[in-house]
C-alpha cells in the first residue's frame, strides 16, 4: 500500500505531539514548572501562587504524574500552604507560595517559596518570605527561613500584683491591669503573660501559657479579686515568680519581663537582696510601680518604701521605675510603661531603617551542595541580600559585605540584589555564586562572591547593565557547553530592554575564563519582531539536543504575539552559542488561548520515555509539555560525474553530462528511536544554481525538474541517474553548481532531518583557457591623463597671456593644474591593457574626492585590448588571478588646482553732479546725500575666498578741508560671511570678504566752493592673496565713479544798467534807420523819376 506523507516543518521540538496540563488560571498555575523524579515516578511540579487554601490564599504547588502521555490522574495539589511555623503570629495570605521552585536531583526532593510570607510583631507585619522542603515522597521535611527573626515582643511577662489590704479601691488596680494588658501583643511567637497576687501568700492568678490572645488575658484579669491580707511580703511574691512562675509555659529565648505593683514597705525586705540577685542571675527585667496612696493618705514620708522600690527596679531607674500619688493615678503611667517595654523591632537606632524584617526570602533559590542559596530582594532597604541555609544553621552576611558594590548613597535606589540566585564552576576557583540585582541604579549589576558558613561574603566582580530600565540581572543562566562539569558562559538577561520603540528584550553572553574572568562576548536578541516580548524573561540551559556534543540553550518571551508568547531555541557549537535561534515556538503554533507562554521553563529529565531530554514550560494556567524527537542526517549523498573531463568551451551545441545520486541516512542522537520504525520517507529536489534568464545547464528529463521522493530503510542506500547537457556560453568563468535539497517527510513518528546538512551542492569548472595548471596568471596595466591645461598651455592662449598668473614670476608646480572660469566638467581618460593569461572577474574600482561628482561613463571596446573612458581621481584594478606586476594596477591623479575667477565687477550712483547757487556759500549737511553702489558677481563654479575689495573716497584735502562725510554703509550679503574695515581719516576702505554682491554707501557733501567746478573720483578695486588658489584675469581691476560739483553765475543786473542800455539800444536804432535812409533814398529817387519819364512818352 502507498503510504501519504507530509512535510516535517520542525527541527528540535515537535509542535504536533505536545501535551497541555491545564489548571485554574486564577491561580496563576504555570507561574513555575520544574520536572521531577520521586518514587520511581516522573513529575511535573508546576506552582500556582494565588492558589487558596482555607480561607487564605496562600498559594500552593501541583504534582502532575508523567507516566502516560494521556489519560491518567489530573494534577494535585500538595496543600504546602497549610503548612505553619510554630510559635509564630504568621499572615500567611498572599505569601505567594510556588513563585519559587528548586529541584534536586540528588535526593529527589524539592524546594518551594513564599516570598511574601509575613509574620506579626508587635504593631507590624514582617515580609520576611519562607520555604518548604520537601521530600521524595511529598511530604513536608522542613521550613526554611533564614531571614526569620524572633520578635521582640517575643517576651513572657509575668505581673506580681499587690493585693494586700492596704490597696485601696481595687478596682483601680484591675482598670490599671487591664489597660497595661491591652498593650501586650499576645500571640504566638510574641508576648506571654501570667499573673500572681501576694499579701501574706502568693497565687498564680493565670499562667504564661493559659492564653493565646489579648481578649483572652484581658477577660481573665476581670475575674481578679482582690486577695487581700495583713502583710505585704513583695520578696516572697518575686522569689515565686521567678522560680515557678517563669517555668510554668515558659519559652526557651523568650526575654523574660516581671512587672512588681505595691503600694507599700515588704515585710519581708530581708529577702530582698538574695531575691534581687537570682532574678538577675535568670535575666529577668524588672519594672517597679510604687503606688503612694496609703503614704498620701495617713501623710507618711515614703522615702524609705521608694528606695526599696527602686532597689527591686531593675538599673537603670529612670526606665523602670515608676511612682504614683494614688491608685487612680496608674492609669496615667499605662502609655509609658508600654513604650519602655516594647520598641519598634528590626529598626536602626533613628527607627527609619530595616535589616531582614522585610526581605522577602525566597524570591529566588538555588541548590548548592552544602544547602541552599536564597534571595531576599527586601533585605536591607530593598537593597537586598543573599542568604544561606546549611544544616548548621542559617547564614546571613552582614550589610557591610555589600557596601564596595552598592554604595550607601544608593540605598534609596531599591537595587533588589538576590532577584536571581545562581553558580558557576571556574576550573581555577571552584563554585562561585552569582545573584543579580536588576534596578541598583536603575540598570542593573550581577555580582560574583564566595559565601563561606561563617557569613563572610566577598564580592569578586561585578558586571553592569547598559541601559535603565531594562531588569538586567533579573535572570541569570550558566551553561556548561560541552559537559565537562565547568561553566564555559554566563548568560544575563535584560527582559526589558528598549530597542526599536519596543520592549524587545536582551541576553548578555559573557564567557567565563580559568581565572575566573568573565569576558562579555555579545548577546542574543530577536531583531526580526516589532514587538513587545520580554525576551529573556526565563532562561533554561538545557543538554544537547542536536547530536552535537554540545549543550544548548531555552529561552521565553512571553509577551510576544500580544502576550501569547513564546519561546526560543539555540544552539552552541565548539564552546560558543550560535547567535541565531534554531527554532522558534509560538503558543498559537501550539493552541489556542495559550497566554504568557514562556514564562518559565526547564528541561532536564525524558519525560516520555523516548531516552530524549524534553521540555516543560510554563503559562497562564497551563504547563506545556513538549518532546524532543531525534534528528537525522543524510549521509553519503554522492553526486558523482562520469565523465572525468573538465567541460571545454567549443563550438559544440552542447555537451552530455551524467550525475548519480547517492542517499543514506544516519541518527545525530545516540538514542536509538527508529528500532520500531521500518522507512523513513524523504522528498529530494536536484537543480542547477543558475540565476541568469538562459540557463547554461538543463536537465534532459524534466521530471528531475521537480521534487522527487523515495523511502529507505536503516542502513540501506538509494541511487538516481540525472541527466543533463550544457550549453555553449561565453560565460566559463564562473563554474555551474549542481545542488541537491533534501527533506524528511512526515510520519506520524520518526526523527526530523538536521537543517545544517538538508542541501548538497558540487561544482563543475570550465576550462579557463589557462596553462594545464588552471592557474592563471594575468597581467593588467592601468593608464589614465586628465584633460585639464598646466600653466603652459593656459598661457599659451592669446586672450589669457595678459592674466596675472601667467605674468607671475613665481615657477609653476609640476602638478599644478588650471581650471578655467567656463569649466564645468573634468574628463579623465583610463587605458585598461591585459599583457598577461586571461584575467577572469576583472574588476576596475574608480573612486574620486569630495569635491568631485561622478557625471557619467563612456565606454570604448572594440576588442579585447581597448580600455575605457570615465571620469574619477582614483582607480584600482584587481582580478581573480594571480597578477604578474601590481604597482602599475593603481592610478593615484593628485593635481594643486589654480581656479580663474570669473567676477563681474560693477558700480552704480544715485548722483552724478551737484549744482549749487552762487549765493549759497556752504552745503548743508543734512541735505546733499547721494548712493554710491560697488557691485560684485560671481559667474564662476567655484567659491572665491579672500577676495578683497579697496574702496578710495576723497573725504578730506590734503590740508585737510572737508569734502565728504560717509553718512552709513551697507553690505548686501546673506550667504556668503564678509567683514568691513573703515580706515579714516585716510582715503581708503578695504573691504575683505567671500564673494560680495553689493556695496552701497551713502555720502554727505558740505564745504565752500571757491572755484567753478569740481570732480570727486572715487575708486574701487579687488585684490586676491597671492597664496589663493583662485586668480583674477586682470592684475587689479578698477571702477570709478566721477561726481561733479559746480556753482550757478549770478545774472542780476541794475536798473540803471537798463534803462542805459534801454536808450543806447534806442540811440542805435535811430542811427541805424538814419544810415539806411541815406543809402535808399538816392535809389527811391532815381526810381520814382524814370516811371513818371515812362508816362509821359506813353
Amino acid at each position: 500500500t502507498e503510504k501519504k506523507f507530509r512535510f516535517h516543518v520542525c527541527f528540535n521540538i515537535d509542535t504536533r505531539n505536545h501535551r497541555i496540563i491545564k489548571g485554574p488560571r486564577q491561580t496563576q498555575f504555570g507561574y513555575t514548572v520544574q520536572q521531577h523524579m520521586a518514587g520511581g515516578q516522573k513529575w511535573l511540579l508546576v506552582g500556582a501562587p494565588l492558589e487558596t487554601n482555607g480561607q487564605h490564599q496562600t498559594g500552593d504547588v501541583y504534582k502532575c504524574p508523567l507516566s502516560r502521555r494521556s489519560g491518567g490522574p489530573s494534577c494535585t495539589k500538595l496543600n504546602l500552604g497549610r503548612i505553619s511555623l510554630t510559635n509564630v503570629s504568621e499572615r500567611k495570605d498572599k505569601m505567594r507560595l510556588g513563585m519559587t521552585l528548586s529541584s534536586n536531583p540528588k535526593d529527589n526532593s524539592f524546594v518551594a517559596c513564599g516570598p511574601l510570607w509575613s509574620y506579626e510583631c508587635g504593631s507590624s507585619y514582617y515580609s520576611t518570605g519562607i520555604c518548604s522542603r520537601v521530600n521524595a515522597s511529598f511530604k513536608f521535611s522542613r521550613t526554611i527561613a533564614p531571614a526569620f527573626q524572633r520578635c521582640e515582643t517575643y517576651m513572657d511577662i509575668v505581673i506580681v500584683l499587690d493585693g494586700s489590704n492596704s490597696i485601696y479601691p481595687w478596682n483601680e488596680v484591675q482598670d490599671f491591669l487591664i489597660n497595661i494588658l491591652r498593650k501586650f501583643y499576645v500571640g504566638p511567637g510574641q508576648i506571654q503573660v501570667g499573673v500572681l497576687q501576694y499579701g501574706e501568700k502568693v497565687v498564680s492568678e493565670f499562667q504564661l501559657n493559659d492564653f493565646r490572645s489579648v481578649e483572652d488575658v484581658v477577660k481573665a484579669a476581670r475575674k481578679i479579686d482582690q486577695r487581700g491580707g495583713e502583710e505585704t511580703n513583695t520578696a516572697l511574691g518575686i522569689n515565686v515568680a521567678r522560680s515557678e512562675a517563669f517555668k510554668q509555659g515558659g519559652r526557651r529565648g523568650a526575654k523574660k519581663v516581671m512587672i512588681v505593683i505595691t503600694d507599700g514597705e515588704s515585710h519581708d525586705s530581708a529577702d530582698l537582696q538574695q531575691v534581687i540577685e537570682d532574678s538577675e542571675k535568670d535575666g529577668i527585667t524588672r519594672y517597679a510601680i510604687a503606688v503612694l496612696g496609703y503614704y498620701n493618705r495617713r501623710g507618711i514620708n515614703p522615702e524609705a518604701f521608694l528606695n526599696e522600690i527602686k532597689y527591686i527596679a531593675s538599673d537603670p531607674d529612670d526606665k523602670h521605675f515608676f511612682n504614683v500619688t494614688d491608685e487612680a493615678a496608674l492609669k496615667d503611667i499605662v502609655d509609658a510603661l508600654g513604650e519602655r517595654i516594647f520598641s519598634l523591632e528590626g529598626t536602626s537606632k533613628n527607627g527609619t531603617a530595616f535589616g531582614l524584617q522585610m526581605s522577602q526570602a525566597g524570591f529566588s533559590t538555588h541548590i548548592v551542595e552544602d544547602g541552599i542559596l536564597v534571595g531576599a530582594v527586601g533585605a536591607y532597604d530593598w537593597n537586598g541580600a543573599v542568604l544561606k541555609e546549611t544544616r548548621q544553621g542559617k547564614v546571613v552576611p552582614p550589610k557591610s559585605s555589600y557596601e564596595q558594590e552598592f554604595p550607601e548613597e544608593l540605598k534609596n535606589h531599591g537595587a533588589y540584589l538576590g532577584y536571581t540566585v545562581t553558580s558557576v564552576v571556574s576550573a581555577r576557583s571552584g563554585q562561585l555564586y552569582v545573584a543579580g540585582a536588576p534596578r541598583f541604579n536603575h540598570t542593573g549589576k550581577v555580582i560574583i562572591f564566595t559565601l563561606k558558613n561563617t557569613g563572610e561574603l566577598t564580592i569578586l566582580h561585578s558586571l553592569k547593565g547598559q541601559q535603565i530600565g531594562s531588569y538586567y540581572g533579573s535572570e541569570i543562566a550558566p551553561v556548561d557547553l560541552d559537559d565537562d562539569g565547568v561553566t564555559d558562559n554566563l548568560l544575563v538577561a535584560a527582559p526589558m530592554f528598549f530597542s526599536g520603540g519596543w520592549e524587545k528584550g536582551k541576553v548578555y553572553i559573557y564567557r567565563v575564563t580559568e581565572q575566573p574572568r568573565f569576558i562579555l562576548e555579545g548577546s542574543l536578541e530577536i531583531l526580526d519582531q516589532g514587538q513587545n516580548a520580554r525576551f529573556g524573561s526565563a532562561l533554561a540551559p538545557v543538554p544537547d539536543l542536536n547530536g552535537d556534543s554540545f549543550n544548548d540553550v531555552v529561552i521565553g518571551a512571553p509577551l510576544e504575539d500580544d502576550h501569547k508568547g513564546a519561546i526560543y531555541i539555540y544552539h552552541s557549537q565548539r564552546n560558543r552559542i550560535l547567535r541565531k535561534y534554531k527554532q522558534r515556538i509560538g503558543a498559537i503554533q501550539l493552541a489556542p488561548g495559550l497566554q504568557y507562554f514562556g514564562r518559565s521553563i526547564h528541561g532536564k529529565m525524558d519525560m516520555n520515555g523516548d531516552d530524549l531530554v524534553d521540555l516543560a514550560v510554563g503559562s497562564l494556567g497551563a504547563a506545556v509539555l513538549l518532546w524532543w524527537v531525534s534528528n537525522t542526517r543524510l549521509f553519503t549523498l554522492s553526486l558523482k560525474e562520469y565523465f572525468t573531463q573538465k567541460l571545454k568551451v567549443c563550438h559544440n551545441l552542447l555537451t552530455l553530462m551524467l550525475f548519480q545520486t547517492c542517499m543514506s541516512f544516519m541518527l545525530n542522537t545516540k538514542e536509538d528511536i527508529l528500532k520500531n520504525q521500518t522507512v523513513v520517507a524523504i522528498s529530494y529536489n536536484a537543480f542547477f544554481e543558475e540565476k541568469r534568464f538562459n540557463p547554461r545547464a538543463v536537465f534532459d528529463d524534466p521530471d528531475h525538474q521537480q521534487p522527487q521522493n523515495l523511502t529507505l530503510l536503516p542502513g540501506e542506500e538509494k541511487c538516481d541517474h540525472i541527466y543533463f547537457h550544457v550549453m555553449e556560453t561565453t560565460d566559463y568563468a564562473r563554474p555551474i553548481i549542481f545542488t541537491v535539497e533534501t527533506e524528511l517527510l512526515e510520519l506520524d513518528q520518526g526523527p526530523v532531518l538536521d537543517d545544517s546538512c538538508s542541501n548538497y551542492s558540487l561544482q563543475l569548472p570550465f576550462w579557463n583557457g589557462c596553462d594545464e595548471d588552471d592557474h592563471c596568471v594575468p597581467d593588467l596595466v592601468l593608464q589614465s591623463q586628465t584633460d585639464l591645461m598646466d600653466r603652459k598651455q593656459f598661457c599659451a592662449q592669446a586672450f589669457r597671456a595678459g592674466s596675472l598668473l601667467c605674468r607671475s614670476q613665481t615657477p609653476a608646480e609640476p602638478s599644478e593644474r588650471i581650471i578655467e572660469g567656463s569649466r564645468k566638467r573634468m574628463v579623465v581618460d583610463v587605458r585598461l591593457e591585459n599583457r598577461g593569461e586571461n584575467a577572469y572577474g576583472a574588476q576596475l574600482n574608480i573612486t574620486n574626492t569630495p569635491n568631485l561628482r561622478f557625471s557619467s561613463l563612456i565606454v570604448k571596446v572594440q576588442h579585447h585590448s581597448d580600455g575605457l573612458c570615465f571620469s574619477c581621481l582614483f582607480l584600482c584594478l584587481c582580478s581573480e588571478g594571480e597578477e604578474v606586476v601590481l604597482h602599475d594596477n593603481i592610478n593615484d591623479i593628485s593635481y594643486t588646482l589654480k581656479y580663474e575667477a570669473d567676477l563681474l565687477f560693477t558700480r552704480s550712483t544715485s548722483l552724478l553732479s551737484i549744482t549749487k547757487e552762487r549765493r549759497a556759500l556752504m552745503f548743508p549737511t543734512n541735505q546733499t546725500c547721494f548712493l554710491y553702489a560697488s557691485q560684485i558677481q560671481n559667474l564662476g563654479y567655484f567659491p572665491i575666498q579672500d577676495l578683497q575689495l579697496y574702496i578710495a573716497i576723497p573725504e578730506v584735502t590734503k590740508n585737510g578741508n572737508q569734502l565728504l562725510q560717509i553718512r552709513d554703509f551697507h553690505i548686501d550679503q546673506k550667504t556668503v560671511p564678509c567683514s568691513f574695515c573703515l580706515l579714516s581719516p585716510t582715503l581708503s576702505h578695504p573691504l575683505k570678504q567671500a564673494s560680495v554682491r553689493k556695496t552701497e554707501t551713502c555720502f554727505s557733501c558740505h564745504g565752500q566752493l571757491k572755484f567753478k567746478t569740481l570732480e570727486l573720483v572715487t575708486t574701487a578695486s579687488v585684490e586676491l592673496n597671492p597664496s589663493s588658489p583662485m586668480f583674477l584675469p586682470e592684475e587689479r581691476p578698477v571702477r570709478h565713479i566721477i561726481l561733479e560739483i559746480r556753482k550757478e553765475e549770478d545774472y542780476r543786473v541794475s536798473i540803471w544798467i537798463i534803462i542805459g542800455s534801454t536808450l543806447g539800444g534806442l540811440l542805435l536804432l535811430s542811427l541805424l534807420i538814419l544810415a539806411l535812409w541815406k543809402v535808399m533814398c538816392p535809389y527811391f529817387f532815381m526810381h520814382a523819376q524814370m516811371h513818371a519819364c515812362k508816362h509821359r512818352w506813353i
